[in-house]
């Protein structure tokens, strides 16, 4: 045989065990109760709580550089 024909079919031979696992797996855990996280919806209000809290603190820090900037570039009277 030539030797891209060995090579396809070890790769063929190779997908279908990946394929299979998968398959397994997905098996295994179709049959597992789904528990809850315990952290992961802490983790995440606190995380957002953060994101919130710097969204703000940036808002303000740009309207503090908006006023300073408005007040560099007027006209001098």
């Amino acid at each position: 045989m030539h030797p891209w024909t060995l090579y396809a079919l070890e790769l063929s031979r190779d997908r279908q065990r990946e394929a299979d696992e998968d398959r397994l797996a997905a098996e295994a855990r179709a049959g597992m109760p789904s528990s809850p996280s315990r952290v992961r919806h802490p983790a995440a209000l606190l995380l957002a709580a953060l994101s919130r809290g710097t969204a703000s603190a940036a808002r303000r820090l740009d309207a503090c550089v908006a006023d300073d900037l408005g007040r560099a570039l007027a006209p001098a009277e």
